[in-house]
């Protein structure tokens, strides 16, 4: 045989592998994330609308979602992304030194050093007035 076609062989074979491989991690991603969608549970659509499922009709496809209190939806099953969780924000080491930044509190300019390239505007000072030009009486 010629060793060019074993190569091209075993590329192809290798190519379907890892096709295979992804479509059934796919495949378990998808039935994970079904598996979290049931009454109750806060979702968010294709679309970025939020909401809780109220019911879902699995003969139809349909689910009553709550997107506001007193505001229900009716939407395909299908168009539902994903089930949110909850995520609380940890206080970093950024957000503490925000926190700790001076105002000054007449105009809510931080105060300290200005930055490398900022401008910095001089203070509003009443503008000198020039001396009026003397007549001369010739």
């Amino acid at each position: 045989m010629d060793p060019t076609l074993i190569l091209i062989a075993v590329a192809l074979a290798v190519f379907v592998f890892f096709q295979f491989r992804t479509s059934r991690k796919r495949a378990k991603e998808t039935a994970a994330r079904q598996a979290a969608i049931a009454p109750g549970v806060e979702i968010m659509t294709n679309y970025g609308l939020y909401g809780t499922i109220l019911s879902i009709d699995e003969d139809t496809n349909m689910a009553l979602i709550e997107t506001t209190p007193g505001t229900v939806l009716k939407i395909h099953r299908q168009t539902i992304l994903k089930a949110v969780e909850d995520e609380t924000p940890e206080a970093s080491e950024s957000d503490a030194a925000a926190d700790s930044v001076q105002l000054n509190e007449d105009s809510a300019i931080v105060m300290g050093d200005p930055e490398f390239g900022e401008r910095v505007e001089p203070e509003a000072t009443e503008p000198a007035r020039k001396a009026a030009p003397k007549k001369s009486d010739d």
